[in-house]
């Protein structure tokens, strides 16, 4: 990661202990100004080891999506530790921060947001536009990631040609192809029928199997029963955080 981060920010970046966890957070808070104040993260102590799998969930308000922004780096805690994938989120740019979200978190949203008339295939490259690879390898490297997720014989059909639950799993591969430490998805299956969104998640155990770390965020608690690992949090503070046998 550092060689690829301090390439694209103007200061260097200490170099990440890989036997750190992914995701450290001790005591973060997040308030927003208001009459009163809103305290979306109120003391979260939160830690995530490579390779898990793991569901973040509450209801609308809880605290999630701010939670999601602070993990994805998309927004900065007002107080407490944020370290991703090793890195003090704190003591990194705001082009840091690009370099970090470009090349080791990738984003998945209710929405799949693929660009219609074009191929899953470009969809999926489109994903290593900021690398500098060339067109070529970033094909290539996107024909593997399809494979990965079971659509190898869907490279060259458009979002169109799609079932919903397949344009997802273009959207899983296009946040995978750069190869991140960290996959958000958020609302993953909230689009999708009931046989799609567990295929969804059968995928996600899948990677999760393959060494891929994942956090999920849903207001869906069936959904969440379905992690090996569920962070239940309210009112911006963590109420429990439980483990399931393994499947």
């Amino acid at each position: 990661m550092s060689t690829r981060i301090q390439a694209a920010a103007t200061a260097p970046v200490a170099v990440a202990d890989t036997r750190d966890p992914v995701v450290l957070l001790r005591d973060v808070r997040r308030i927003y100004p208001g009459h009163p104040p809103v305290r979306a993260l109120d003391g979260v102590d939160l830690q995530i080891d490579p390779g898990e799998l793991v569901g973040i969930v509450g209801p609308s308000g809880s605290g999630k999506t701010t939670l999601l922004n602070v993990l994805g780096t998309l927004d900065r805690a007002d107080a407490g530790v944020v370290r991703v994938d090793g890195y003090d989120v704190e003591e990194l740019s705001d082009r840091q921060l690009s370099a970090m979200r470009a090349h080791r978190i990738g984003f998945v949203f209710q929405q799949f947001f693929l660009s219609p008339g074009v191929t899953a295939l470009d969809n999926v490259a489109d994903g290593l536009l900021y690398t500098g690879l060339a067109q070529r390898n970033r094909r290539a490297r996107a024909r593997r990631t399809l494979t990965r997720v079971g659509l190898a014989d869907r490279t060259h059909h458009k979002p169109h040609q799609l079932s919903g639950g397949q344009r997802q799993r273009v959207a899983v591969a296009r946040a995978l192809v750069g190869q991140p430490a960290l996959l958000l998805a958020d609302e993953p299956t909230g689009a999708l029928d009931s046989a799609s969104g567990a295929a969804v998640l059968e995928l996600l155990h899948e990677l999760r199997d393959t060494g891929t770390t994942i956090v999920v965020i849903t207001h869906d608690h069936g959904v969440a029963a379905e992690l090996p690992r569920q962070v239940h949090i309210l009112d911006g503070r963590i109420e429990s955080d439980e483990r399931t046998a393994e499947r």
